[in-house]
């Protein structure tokens, strides 16, 4: 996004308390911007909240479907890229204005972190994936919705990716999670389909779709499983109601010209219910076992998040090198749950200052309680309450110029910038060990919620112990996991 220059002007309150004025961007180049502060080009954020309502998926010469070429992947080493769209640049769901589609996007938020919490407290529990079951009727091939008593969640992502699915392979798009493991596809016949752009995937077309026995390894692995015929089923379950079911298979997965990989195992789902909508399926790129990159090794893989109002893409990146520019932290070990991906956070500071947050916060407990992850399919980061309360109070007394506005949704803290045409604030950072910090442009933490000029600051408060870094702190920067070493990092302006 290009910016426009403006003038700062710090008018001292009190010895805690800033304010920041804006002045005519003709005279900004006088001086050099604090660090401390980040310029929130508002004219721009409302245009794009105008687009993003009239935008036509149709229309949108970035998803046309590429060739899949089969030039298959032999180890790890080799190296792959496929592109990531905004959910909003495959499927238009005419909204009747952007703060219906806000409020839309923050149903299905809150849902997914409700699925996160979820999970994480099954394995706290100690809740064995031999305790969760189907219920004990014989399953026909009609009845491949029979519930199961299991809570196991993945959740609603709001970003996709297009992969090739058989041979001859048919392209697909897939949620691009890293909150989950099993990857699975919507698969004729089905017993109940949700709405997808991509015609669904028949398996009598492919010559690689094979079934898994009910003694696979995968098949033991999944959380939630029973047999037919000596054939795996499978069943995710999500927090919010929402499920998949069908039978477990192997097919051969292929990343546009990047390459192809075989026996790749994922869920044929005849039953596909709640609040998938779009893509034909999910890709799981969690710690687990069954995700993708746990299945073809990978050392390592990036993705950057381009905003979810434009109808630009980015990339996907599996055994990439990490950009040399990355603010590194050490990805943490929780052994009660190996899908997430937990974070050394140290702390988080308001216009340069570091808030007044408790250590122990966003550590893990010795029984897996607590602790920060960072996950591609929540948007909102949600904090403990404790934590949030101090990144809000800190965040509101340095803007206090600024003309406030009602709570909207989840969010409490929102402005009315409708008179601004850009504006300079606090810069939120989040600070790693060994003096890491990583600062989020402006457009990351306050949020267009209509089309008027109300920002709210895009983050909540959860009663949970686990707290989450969404994707809309995570836009328009390359986040790279690095699996060999257990690092994360963070490298801006890589899309």
């Amino acid at each position: 996004m290009a910016f426009k220059k403006s003038l700062i002007h710090f008018i001292t309150l009190s010895l805690f308390i800033t304010t920041f004025s804006l002045l005519p961007s003709s005279t900004s180049s006088r001086i050099t911007p604090s660090s401390h502060t980040s310029l929130l080009d508002v004219s721009s954020s409302i245009q794009q909240t105008k687009q993003v309502l009239t935008f036509n998926p149709k229309n949108n010469t970035l998803l046309e479907s590429s060739s899949m070429q089969q030039k298959p992947i032999s180890n790890s080493s080799t190296s792959f890229s496929i592109l990531i769209h905004p959910r909003e640049t495959l499927l238009n769901e005419n909204h009747k204005d952007y703060k219906n589609l806000i409020l839309s996007r923050l149903a299905r938020d809150s849902a997914r972190v409700n699925s996160l919490n979820i999970k994480l407290k099954l394995a706290i529990n100690n809740i064995k994936k031999s305790d969760l079951h189907p219920t004990q009727t014989e399953l026909q091939q009609e009845d491949l919705s029979t519930p199961v008593s299991s809570g196991i969640s993945a959740g609603s992502g709001e970003y996709f990716t297009q992969l090739g699915i058989g041979q001859p392979a048919k392209p697909f798009y897939m949620v691009l999670d890293t909150g989950s493991d099993v990857n699975w596809i919507q698969c004729k016949p089905c017993s109940d389909c949700y709405q997808q752009s991509d015609p669904i995937y028949d398996p009598t077309s492919s010559s690689t779709y094979e079934s898994l026995t009910c003694e696979t390894q995968q098949c033991q692995q999944l959380d939630t499983s029973a047999c037919r015929d000596g054939k795996c089923l499978y069943q995710v379950a999500y927090g919010d109601g929402s499920f998949t079911v069908g039978e477990y298979i192997t097919e051969t997965v292929s990343f546009g010209g990047s390459g192809s990989l075989n026996r790749v195992a994922i869920g044929c789902g005849h039953d596909n219910e709640g609040l998938f909508v779009g893509a034909a399926g999910l890709l799981g790129l969690g710690g687990g076992s069954l995700s993708l990159t746990s299945q073809i090794k990978a050392t390592s893989f990036s993705y950057c998040l381009v905003d979810r109002n434009s109808a630009k893409s980015s990339t996907l990146d599996i055994n990439s090198v990490q950009p040399s520019d990355s603010v590194t932290a050490k990805l943490i070990k929780n052994q009660k749950v190996d899908t997430f991906y937990f974070m050394d956070l140290t702390g988080i500071s308001v216009g340069g200052q570091l808030i007044s947050i408790p250590p122990q916060v966003f550590a893990a407990d010795g029984s897996g309680n607590g602790g920060i992850i960072i996950d591609s399919g929540t948007a909102i980061t949600r904090l403990q309450t404790q934590a949030y309360n101090s990144l809000r109070d800190s965040f509101k007394k340095l803007t206090q110029n600024l003309r406030s506005a009602e709570g909207f949704a989840l969010f409490d803290t929102c402005y009315d910038l409708s008179n601004l045409q850009s504006v300079r604030v606090p810069t939120v950072s989040f600070h790693f060990s060994e003096n890491k910090v990583w600062n989020l442009p402006a457009k990351n933490y306050l949020i267009p919620v209509d089309t008027a000029g109300t920002f709210c600051f895009a983050f909540a408060p959860t009663p949970s112990s686990l707290s989450i870094i969404g994707n809309v702190q995570q836009q328009g920067t390359r986040v790279s996991i690095d699996l060999v070493n257990s690092l994360i990092g963070f490298s801006p302006n890589k899309c």
